[in-house]
C-alpha cells in the first residue's frame, strides 16, 4: 500500500491543529510540514532527533 507523503503530512497537521504533537519520520515530510504550518501561521516547536522530527504545538 502506498501512502502519499503529502497526505501523511496533512494528517499530521490536523493532529497539530487539535493540540497534539506529530512525528515526521523523514526530512521530506518534515520540510513539507514546516512549509504548510508556516503558510497556516501555526507555531510549533520542532525537536529534531536522529530518527526524525517532533512537531509540538506552542
Amino acid at each position: 500500500m502506498l501512502i502519499s507523503r503529502k497526505e501523511m503530512a496533512m494528517k499530521k497537521i490536523e493532529k497539530i491543529k487539535a493540540g497534539y504533537s506529530a512525528f515526521a519520520e523523514t526530512k521530506e515530510v518534515a520540510d513539507y510540514l514546516k512549509k504548510e504550518l508556516e503558510k497556516m501561521n501555526i507555531q510549533v516547536h520542532e525537536d529534531v532527533t536522529e530518527f526524525g522530527s517532533w512537531f509540538i504545538p506552542k
